[in-house]
């Protein structure tokens, strides 16, 4: 069924609209896939600042070219859905890779992340990336680490200075020299 030039023009500029708004995209191939499939993708993105959306693979790279990004030819053909991450690209990721496992029949072409073309493979590899609250107290664990570590060696010549003179002052209480305050 055709469309009209209107309705072409009003998709390139949702599709614009979309990649302007979006941290990435990730591209997948659904065919074979039923639309309660497709639903159940569209529900488990939503809660994560992901949209799925079937596009038209020439209006597609029209919106691409617009907003001055490219992808491989060969990813904007057959059957196409672009997940838009609007929040942040590996829990998009993470949805995709689970429902591609889970339905066999969704398989990841690759995407961009800002301006950089990624593949299927980098695709995985950033779905299995830790959630960023993980990541982010990894960093900061390896910026404390230092501190915490000088603060212990300080802290461990304070209390040998200590152990010292309590060792003295036991001395010399045992020796009956210092009368022994309560």
């Amino acid at each position: 069924m055709a469309i009209s030039k209107q309705r072409k023009a009003e998709l390139v500029a949702q599709y614009v609209q979309q990649l302007q708004q979006s941290q990435g995209i990730i591209l997948a191939d659904y065919l074979g896939l039923s639309m309660d499939d497709m639903d159940r993708i569209r529900h488990a993105m939503r809660p994560i600042g992901g949209k799925l959306q079937v596009v038209k693979n020439r209006l597609m790279a029209l919106a691409l070219k617009e907003v001055e990004k490219s992808l491989p030819e060969e990813w904007l053909i057959g059957p196409t859905v672009v997940s838009f991450c609007h929040d942040e690209v590996p829990p998009v990721a993470k949805a995709l890779k689970g429902m591609a496992k889970d339905l066999g029949a969704l398989r990841v072409k690759g995407g961009l992340v800002g301006t950089d073309v990624i593949s299927a493979e980098q695709v995985r590899i950033i779905a299995d990336l830790p959630p960023r609250e993980v990541l982010l107290a990894h960093v900061l664990g390896t910026i404390n680490a230092p501190a915490s570590q000088l603060a212990g060696v300080v802290a461990g010549g304070i209390r040998q200075v200590l152990n010292v003179l309590q060792a003295y002052v036991d001395k010399l209480q045992e020796s009956g020299s210092v009368p022994v305050v309560s």
